[in-house]
């Protein structure tokens, strides 16, 4: 089978989680035999922030640890989707691309039946955007992939689609492992960007001031931090080592004692049931986890044994210390949680799942999803 992607960035995870989730499901598509073609714009904004700030060295590490993938940059005035999509079986389209490219690539399929289409969402904007993300012309799509069940039940209400999946997001088994034999340099590592203001309490209540009470040796990667976060990592002890390719965050986990979960505020009010992907991948590479408060809602995970929830910044002191000092709780939280993603969560679950979603549209034919005029 031939699938063709179109993204935001494979490219480039500045700032941009789709990238992670992306890059599973294709590696495990071309491992199965298929032949998979991403596209993404020239001037990708993550990738553009990217090459900035670190140059070309990271499309180099990205090539030595992805060496299965291909990245095919466009600019959208001179892309060919004829010859894009000549010969493809089924074409992704995900939620962060042009309106025009959204609707050129429908019309397409329009006249020419013979592939699947189906469009990606893996973003809050369904909520916090309503009227950008209604501007996206799905007619001639036949579904959409919703990385969660209120977004998937969003698109249906709203009468964006007809026919909506859930689809979560996973964790690369073959990358997010656990790397046994690796020397301890901290105790608390978080991996995360500041972003818009959606977590800044949340942050400090969740995870600066509970390093800081506890005195742990602590560090933190991410982008976006904007100098007045700065200071008050620096004020809490934590070192901030900027941004991480993801593909090394299995070796970061790998030496520190615990990581935490902090949802942005817009999944916590509205998108109960959605974890960011770091979830996933923190688990598969069996660091032990302490959650700030989120509804899994979808019962993706078992809490209290794939990982510890502290409702309050008390609790999440508590929940740190008890995890540091008890090798035997660290130990159990690690090995459960892993067992959970690889039993449940991998991103060759996901790619069993969008087999079957292929399945079950069947062949493909001339009459596509319409939307009510």
């Amino acid at each position: 089978m031939r699938v063709v992607v179109f993204c935001h960035s494979l490219l480039s995870d500045w700032n941009h989680g789709n990238a992670h989730f992306l890059r599973g499901v294709c590696s495990d598509l071309i491992a199965r035999g298929h032949a998979v073609d991403v596209y993404e714009p020239h001037d990708a904004w993550s990738l553009q922030n990217l090459l900035a700030e670190h140059g070309q060295a990271p499309l180099q590490g990205f090539a030595r640890a992805y060496p299965s993938l291909r990245s095919i940059r466009y600019r959208l005035e001179a892309l060919n989707l004829e010859a894009a999509l000549a010969g493809a079986d089924l074409v992704l389209v995900h939620e962060w691309n042009a309106h025009a490219l959204v609707k050129a690539i429908g019309l397409h399929r329009h006249a020419n039946p013979g592939y699947r289409l189906l469009f990606h969402d893996t973003h809050h904007r369904c909520v916090t955007d309503p009227d950008g993300m209604a501007g996206y012309d799905l007619r001639h799509y036949d579904g959409v992939l919703a990385f969660g069940n209120v977004i998937r039940d969003l698109y249906r209400k709203q009468g964006w689609a007809q026919r909506a999946w859930t689809w979560h997001e996973a964790a690369d088994h073959r990358v997010f492992h656990p790397l046994p034999g690796t020397a301890r340099e901290g105790d608390l590592v978080w991996i995360g960007n500041w972003g818009d203001d959606e977590r800044t309490a949340e942050l400090h209540e969740f995870l600066l001031e509970p390093v800081q009470a506890l005195e742990l040796r602590a560090r933190i990667h991410g982008v976006r931090y904007p100098q007045q976060a700065l200071a008050s990592l620096a004020d809490a002890g934590i070192g901030y080592a900027g941004w991480l390719p993801n593909h090394q965050a299995p070796q970061v986990f790998a030496r520190h004692g615990v990581t935490v979960h902090v949802p942005r505020r817009p999944y916590v009010a509205a998108l109960p049931g959605i974890p960011t992907i770091r979830v996933f991948e923190a688990l598969a590479c069996g660091i032990p986890l302490v959650s700030a408060p989120w509804n899994d809602s979808e019962n993706l995970f078992t809490p209290g044994a794939d990982f510890l929830v502290a409702r309050n910044g008390r609790e999440m002191r508590e929940q740190l210390r008890a995890v540091l000092g008890d090798p035997e709780l660290a130990g159990s939280l690690a090995e459960h949680g892993r067992q959970t993603i690889l039993a449940r969560h991998t991103c060759a679950h996901r790619v069993d799942e969008l087999l079957a979603i292929y399945a079950e549209l069947g062949p493909p034919q001339a009459l596509t999803m319409e939307l009510p005029a």
